[in-house]
């Protein structure tokens, strides 16, 4: 399991203009199963998306094709995690 933490680096009004494609972006990561959960950080700072994948090297390749990303409008850093713990409706991701 994966924490992607994106911080945005251009002002609101260039973020704002890539949201509907970014929200494409997700869109299809979530069809694909590699996503499981995304939103924005409070203070509006940049986001943060829960994924699922076989390795670090498949989430940096799907966040190259993020349309923040390619604008230079977000940095990003990836948090592997080993889930030991969950709520019930999350237990398909615990590893023992």
């Amino acid at each position: 399991m994966f924490i992607i933490s994106l911080t945005y680096l251009k002002p609101a009004e260039e973020i704002d203009a890539l949201l509907a494609k970014h929200r494409e972006y997700l869109r299809e990561q979530y069809d694909n199963g590699m996503f499981l959960m995304s939103g924005r950080m409070v203070p509006r700072t940049g986001g943060v998306i829960i994924a699922t994948a076989d390795s670090k090297a498949d989430i940096e390749a799907v966040i190259e094709l993020d349309p923040f990303n390619e604008a230079g409008a977000a940095s990003y850093t990836i948090t592997e995690f080993v889930p030991t713990m969950t709520a019930e409706i999350l237990s398909q991701f615990k590893q023992h």
